[in-house]
């Protein structure tokens, strides 16, 4: 388990990834961040107890959502909450996976990215963009010439690295592929000193089963917001 001082950034883990590692992803300022265009949508404020939406209006376009995961006021002037989405944060309290987990996958490059795209947009994993891949290693399952399953690493903080964008095309669920592309991740992370994450919609009781199976434990609940400039 890491220690308590690194699970504390799991509750702002899109400020601390934007403002640490991945500070080469962000656009914003020194109080609102959010992942460049094509990134991600997710966006994170210095102090979520004030939020700064008027330093975050500088990067969001009129009508986009953004995703914040931290912050529960009224939105101000300007701004409206289109949706709310109770999740749950997991965290790795397993050992390492056992070895060969998905030995028919390969590491997803930019040459897939179309691929990617057209499996996310048919298992709707959560936001994923053109550029999703620059955050982290990703693999994938191919079969008959077309990918079937993917898993992949998106936020990073401290110790704590995510893993995310993971689905399966439905014709081929049930046979462990997703699994098995976690568990080449985790060794990954295991073997760079890092400790894996992921979020889970609260709804999706399967899901939520499978990772406790897997060896994740619940850590926190909160409500993942969906935002939008007027």
């Amino acid at each position: 388990m890491p220690a308590a001082a690194s699970l504390d950034l799991l509750d702002n883990i899109v400020w601390h990834s934007l403002s640490g590692p991945q500070r080469r992803f962000a656009a914003g300022s020194e109080t609102a961040r959010r992942y460049a265009r094509g990134l991600s949508p997710l966006t994170g404020f210095a102090d979520p107890a004030r939020p700064d939406f008027d330093a975050l209006a500088a990067h969001a376009d009129i009508g986009e959502h953004l995703f914040c995961g931290a912050w529960t006021g009224a939105p101000p002037a300007g701004w409206r909450v289109d949706a709310e989405v109770p999740a749950v944060q997991m965290v790795w309290n397993g050992g390492v996976p056992e070895d060969d987990a998905a030995p028919h996958a390969i590491a997803l490059t930019d040459a897939h990215v179309d691929a990617m795209l057209e499996l996310v947009a048919l298992t709707q994993p959560g936001p994923f963009g053109p550029r999703t891949i620059e955050l982290g290693d990703y693999f994938g399952v191919f079969e008959d010439g077309k990918l079937v399953a993917m898993a992949g690493e998106r936020m990073e903080a401290g110790c704590l690295r995510e893993i995310s964008g993971v689905c399966t095309r439905p014709e081929a669920q049930g046979r462990g592929l997703a699994r098995g592309l976690m568990h080449r991740l985790i060794r990954l992370q295991i073997g760079r000193g890092l400790v894996p994450f992921l979020h889970v919609m609260s709804f999706n009781t399967r899901a939520l089963e499978l990772y406790e199976r897997m060896g994740f434990g619940r850590h926190r609940e909160l409500l993942m917001r969906i935002v939008c400039r007027e």
